[in-house]
């Protein structure tokens, strides 16, 4: 059987500290077709660096700008259900981005739900076994103060 090769795709593990008691949360949106919670994501764009898409589809997306890091959390696989039923194999590069502000108008507005949420509440609300262990790797990184942002 042949397997066809995976696709990458970019993504921003969107981030903030809630005040008063900086809090790590994180944002998780529904996926427009199947309504599974995700994080923003999505294919490579001419003349963008890969952490530069990841914070365009943050924005697109969501509606949040920020800090992005350059350096990659990780990555996660996934199968994409393309229109007609094929799945094609994903890998997504994760970059961390610290969410400063956010827009009321933005390119999706509408057509998905988005939620803050605790890290351990974002690991259980996503499928991806690979994304819920990088989720709390990166919880696990900010706690311990190896995470840095401008990195």
């Amino acid at each position: 059987m042949l397997r066809r090769p995976s696709r990458q795709q970019y993504a921003a593990l969107c981030y903030r500290l809630r005040k008063p008691d900086n809090d790590l949360e994180v944002l998780l949106l529904t996926s427009r077709d199947t309504g599974r919670w995700v994080i923003p994501k999505g294919w490579p764009m001419s003349g963008k660096d890969c952490y530069e898409v990841a914070e365009r589809e943050a924005f697109e997306e969501a509606g949040v700008k920020g800090k992005v890091r350059k350096k990659p959390l990780g990555h996660f696989t996934y199968l994409k259900s393309l229109d007609g039923g094929l799945k094609i194999p994903c890998r997504v590069q994760v970059h961390a981005m610290e969410v400063r502000n956010e827009v009321k108008d933005f390119k999706e507005k509408g057509m998905r739900k988005s939620e803050w949420v605790t890290c351990e509440e974002a690991a259980t609300r996503v499928n991806e076994p690979e994304l819920k262990a990088l989720i709390r790797g990166f919880k696990e990184q900010m706690l311990q103060g190896k995470f840095s942002a401008s990195a």
